[in-house]
């Protein structure tokens, strides 16, 4: 039997790595907005950062909450379930989130070779 944090790294492993097959500009946003999202979240909450991204992300930070919300295991209700959560099982899922990010952050570093000091343009 595996970890939660185990199956995460196994999951974000290779949505990252289809991900690297899309070409540099798309994983250099991609990678860039993971390094960034956990900061988001930590300064904004989880409801207020996701929403942000969704709104003024382009296609390859779509594509990273669409693959976060599949890590999580909320596919397409990740943004949904973030908004009305009640309090316990929104720390809940911003913990998880969170521990998915961790993997992200790594994996955009160490497969996308992408860090933290790239910009991420969200109004362009």
């Amino acid at each position: 039997m595996q970890t939660r944090d185990q199956k995460y790294a196994v999951d974000v492993f290779g949505r990252v790595s289809k991900v690297h097959e899309k070409g540099k500009e798309f994983y250099d946003k991609y990678g860039a907005m993971a390094h960034k999202l956990p900061i988001l979240i930590r300064t904004a909450g989880l409801a207020q950062a996701l929403a942000f991204v969704e709104a003024r992300g382009k296609e390859p930070h779509h594509h990273l909450l669409s693959d976060l919300a599949e890590t999580v295991g909320k596919k397409d209700i990740l943004l949904s379930e973030a908004r009305s959560a009640h309090l316990s099982d929104y720390i809940h899922l911003t913990q998880q989130v969170m521990d998915a990010l961790l993997w992200y952050k790594r994996f955009a570093q160490s497969v996308l070779d992408v860090d933290a000091s790239m910009e991420v343009k969200t109004d362009e």
